[in-house]
């Protein structure tokens, strides 16, 4: 069974095969990561920070519709595009097909092998806050 998040999945995997090389392919995240939404300084909190990112991240849900929305920011640039990259696929998304969709894209990209431990850890970190907010908001359904 395909799910929009599947098929957001398959069309990064995509663009990231455009790129050959690897530094092709961090400046294409840090692009993304620049055109992120105005994140407003009283959402960046202690309660809406992500633990086990070195950069500082927040991150907020809001749900409307039945689907969970996303904003984000990093005050790093790599970060930020993996924020960015993130958010292209799981905001607007039902709180099951982000449960029941394995983020295949981190193996597909070699995210693992191309960053460092802390951004992998960060990346982890953030995907888990993701699973989060979509099973907090089942239960609260």
């Amino acid at each position: 069974m395909s799910n929009e998040i599947q098929l957001a999945q398959q069309a990064l995997i995509e663009d990231f095969e455009m790129f050959d090389d690897w530094m092709d392919r961090y400046q294409y995240l840090i692009d993304m990561g620049r055109r992120l939404a105005e994140f407003p300084d009283a959402l960046r909190t202690d309660e809406n920070r992500i633990r086990g990112c070195q950069s500082q991240v927040w991150f907020v849900a809001r749900e409307e519709g039945g689907r969970l929305h996303f904003d984000a920011i990093s005050d790093a640039a790599i970060v930020s595009g993996l924020i960015a990259l993130l958010l292209r696929l799981y905001s607007g998304r039902k709180p099951q097909d982000i449960l029941d969709t394995p983020p295949d894209f981190v193996t597909a990209l070699q995210l693992e092998s191309h960053l460092s431990p802390t951004r992998s850890t960060g990346l982890s970190s953030m995907l888990t806050a993701i699973r989060r907010f979509a099973s907090e908001a089942l239960q609260a359904a």
